[in-house]
Formats: C-alpha cells, structure tokens, sequence
C-alpha cells in the first residue's frame, strides 16, 4: 500500500475531456485547481487495516505552453500539487488517526498530435475546423512528495512513474468524442514502511503495469462554453514486496464523472467537474469535487 491515497490520486484515474484539444502556437495557460476528496480506502486484507478512510484537499498550479514539434502542434505541461489530508483507520484493534500536509509528486507531460493537428498560428486558426485528431504523449510522475519510509500514510509515492498514451478526438458540430488508451509504467520504491516497529529492516515495494483508458463525451454550449461526461477504466497494478506479489492488490477499477467549462472572458475561465467510482475493488473509493481557474493568453502575458 506505498502511499496507496496518494498514488490512487495522481495516476490511473485520470479523466480530462480534450486532452488532445489543438491551441495556437506560443499559446500559455496558468491554471490554479482546488479538489476535495473523500472516501474509503479498499484494502481486501492486504494491510492490517479495517475501516479505512480519507479526506484530502489538493490545491495544484500548472504551467501549459505550445509548441511547433517538426510541423505538428505540441504542448508541454508542468504541475506541482499539494496535499492536505485526514486518514482514519482500525490498526490491530486500534483506531488510529493520521494528518499529512506537504507537496505531493511533481507531473510533467509532453503531448504531439500527429494526424488533424499541424502547427498554426492564431490568425491561421481561425480558417481551420476540427474533424479527427490522433495524438500521443508522455506523462512523468517525479518523486517530489513528501515521504517519509517509517510511516505506511505518505503524500509521495517515493517512485518514478511513466504514461505513454495514444489518444483520438472527432468533432461532428457541436458534439466531440475523446478516447485515450494508456499504460503506466513504475520503478520501484526501495523504502516501503520500513525502520520502524512493524518492520525494523528495509523492504521495497514494486508494481506492475496498469492499463489505462479513458473516454469523455462532450458538447459546445457556444465557444469555449462545453458540458463533458466522463469515464475510465483501469486494470493490474500488482504490488510485490522484496519480490514477493500478492495478487489481491490487482486493481479492476472503473469511474464516471462531468465536466462543466465556463469562459468569463478572453482570457479566463472556470471548470467545475464531479466524478465517483462506478466499481472499484482495490483502492481510493473516494467521491471528488474538482474547481479551476484558469488564464490564457498568446505571447507575451497581458
């Protein structure tokens, strides 16, 4: 369970409508999100813990720039979150309560479209309608988190993950349809909840693969003013202990959600999102409510 709340957070659950959405060149965006999560962590026996659950509050501030990469519209991505959570659980018979506050993993993602997508400038937008997009990127997890090898509740995950993703997008006039396959790739973490009385030596954690797909429906209201409904699904995640698996952690997970996106004018706008688990069996069965803000602008900052 290496920072299972965290990972559970910042990984296979991802469920973001136009991903693969084509901006002008040297376009920026500053986006300030705020969510809350809460639910119960799903641990099938693999943790000495009972009743399991957690309130989370993750304010995260990304940085977004385009790009011309070889002719094809590009962008790049960088986030740093922070973490503020309540843990409650049964230890042993004990009820035990745990409060975490500091920097969760750092993101990094790099996206290409490659078909639908070429370069363009403002003015050369204007002409261009979108039909069908292929595109891929590449998602980085860094260890940045707060993490500490002595307590089994961490923000960090202590460990590199990797998200190679082929992601499609078609318009028919108002309506667009988003679909994303995955795999999440992780090194291992060689100080998992070790130096400490429940396990005085050191022991690492390792996880297997986990697929990833996503898929979002959505409609224009009018520009920049779009509804979305949301779901993914994720399969494996296998952890091993000093390469000893244990096929309970395999998680076969599914979530569903909306999205609003509301403009307040040339330069900003809202998005509200909502998602929940539609099955989860191994995990963060959380409920989250998602607000963000964002600023855009083409060039120098106005």
């Amino acid at each position: 369970m290496t920072s299972l709340w965290a990972a559970s957070l910042v990984f296979a659950q991802d469920l973001a409508p136009r991903a693969y959405l084509i901006t002008p060149l040297q376009a920026n965006a500053v986006t300030m999100t705020y969510s809350y999560y809460t639910g119960n962590l799903l641990l099938d026996g693999t943790a000495p813990i009972t009743g399991a659950t957690a309130s989370t509050s993750i304010p995260i501030v990304t940085m977004y720039h385009t790009l011309d990469f070889f002719g094809r519209s590009a962008n790049v991505l960088v986030g740093l979150p922070y973490g503020v959570g309540n843990f409650h659980g049964t230890i042993l018979g004990a009820e035990k309560s745990a409060y975490r506050s500091g920097l969760m993993d750092g993101v990094f993602r790099f996206s290409v479209n490659l078909k639908g997508g070429p370069a363009m400038t403002a003015a050369e937008m204007q002409k261009w309608k979108q039909k069908t997009i292929i595109g891929v990127s590449f998602k980085v997890l860094a260890p940045t988190g707060q993490y500490d090898p002595t307590k089994l509740v961490n923000l960090g995950t202590n460990r590199w993950a990797f998200k190679p993703e082929l992601g499609y997008s078609h318009r028919w006039g108002h309506w667009v349809l988003d679909g994303y396959g995955a795999v999440w790739f992780f090194t291992t973490n060689p100080e998992f909840f070790s130096h400490n009385d429940f396990y005085p030596a050191t022991r690492s954690q390792s996880e297997s693969p986990v697929a990833a797909f996503e898929g979002h429906l959505s409609y224009d209201i009018r520009s920049r003013f779009w509804v979305s409904l949301d779901g993914n699904y994720w399969h494996g995640g296998v952890t091993s202990q000093n390469g000893i698996s244990n096929p309970k952690t395999l998680q076969n997970n599914s979530r569903i959600g909306a999205t609003l996106s509301v403009p307040l004018n040339k330069y900003q706008s809202l998005k509200f999102s909502y998602n929940n688990g539609a099955y989860i069996n191994y995990g963060g069965n959380y409920q989250n409510v998602s607000v963000a803000w964002q600023y855009s602008w083409i060039g120098w900052p106005h």
